[in-house]
């Protein structure tokens, strides 16, 4: 059977017990995995987040994106290996790179995000041994270090957030898998998914052994109209003027749905009005095409199609906390039970 995540924790209008319970009740409805989006808005935090829905859960897998430079490397493994025992071994992780704005939001100093994130992986591996340790880096450095006690794993998954042709290809190169962004279309993680694959197997990786996950956006309702206008906020948050430079990454990997030439109209829209403006000035043609939007069969066919291009783990996210359960019911019956 088909494996299936849900993710949660986008919608701020869902606190951290909300994420625990719709958690809860994907695991009850067979889901493979329950996912938490940290972010870049600063919103719930994922340690906290995960250790809610490690505790309200007994199978289901859990994960959640960590942008490196955050915490330092120790405190990361320390943490990872924190909730893999609270949780039983059901933990993965999808490392971020820290991009220059989160770098400045949180006042680090510049570095090569890139770079950074695979330091950043190479290192928590080695600390995850339990042994002591020691690694030398551009941006990572530290000598004799070790957990103070022996983590449940030494291997917990770590699936790079990727978007960019850079960001991908380390992601073949040094990660489990990956874990491709919400608002793409299926193009692009057709697209997305050769460009990982041939950096794994130039690397000599096992490409058997990897895991392609991604967010989905989801909205479901009754009719189609509704369901484009209720996710239109989350299309309207990948194209703030901020986010401009990651749409441009997904044009360089191959998004049909949308258009550089597009990008001063909403610019120029959030200028004049903020988000609400911004969202406003998304044209249908933008959410239908980066999301799953539409009627129960609409919703349904749209997943089908990102399956299609190689994605093994759909998350699949609901635009609104009401549609939570529609789709629990209506993707239930199709996923995999969850094993730890």
């Amino acid at each position: 059977m088909q494996r299936l995540g849900f993710g949660t924790g986008y919608d701020l209008a869902v606190g951290v017990a909300g994420v625990a319970e719709q958690i809860r009740q994907a695991e009850a409805a067979g889901f493979d995995t329950g996912w938490f989006s940290e972010a870049a808005r600063l919103l719930r935090d994922g340690p906290s987040s995960l250790s809610a829905m490690a505790l309200t859960t007994s199978r289901i897998n859990i994960g959640a994106v960590q942008v490196v430079r955050l915490r330092t490397p120790a405190v990361m493994a320390q943490t990872i290996a924190t909730l893999d025992e609270l949780s039983g071994g059901r933990l993965m992780i999808a490392p971020g790179a820290c991009s220059p704005g989160a770098a400045a939001r949180h006042g680090l100093p510049a570095a090569d995000p890139g770079q950074s994130l695979i330091e950043y992986m190479e290192a928590i591996r080695l600390l995850l041994t339990g042994e002591t340790v020691s690694y030398h880096g551009q941006f990572v450095a530290f000598d004799n270090v070790r957990l103070g006690w022996t983590p449940p794993r030494s291997t917990v998954p770590l699936l790079p957030a990727s978007t960019s042709p850079n960001g991908l290809r380390i992601a073949g190169r040094y990660g489990d898998g990956v874990l491709l962004d919400a608002c793409s279309s299926p193009e692009y993680s057709a697209n997305a998914i050769a460009v990982i694959r041939q950096a794994a197997e130039a690397a000599g990786r096992d490409w058997s052994k990897f895991t392609i996950a991604q967010i989905i956006s989801c909205s479901i309702e009754d009719d189609e109209a509704t369901a484009v206008d209720t996710v239109r906020w989350e299309v309207a948050t990948k194209l703030t003027p901020a986010s401009h430079r990651f749409q441009r990454f997904r044009l360089a990997v191959g998004e049909p749905h949308m258009r550089v030439d597009d990008f001063g109209t909403f610019e120029a829209a959030f200028d004049r009005g903020g988000m609400e403006a911004l969202t406003a000035a998304i044209p249908d043609s933008y959410v239908r095409g980066v999301t799953a939007s539409g009627t129960p069969d609409q919703v349904r066919r749209r997943v089908d199609q990102y399956i299609a291009a190689g994605v093994q783990l759909p998350i699949l996210r609901p635009a609104a906390p009401r549609q939570a359960g529609r789709l629990l019911e209506l993707f239930g019956q199709v996923a995999q039970p969850a094993v730890g």
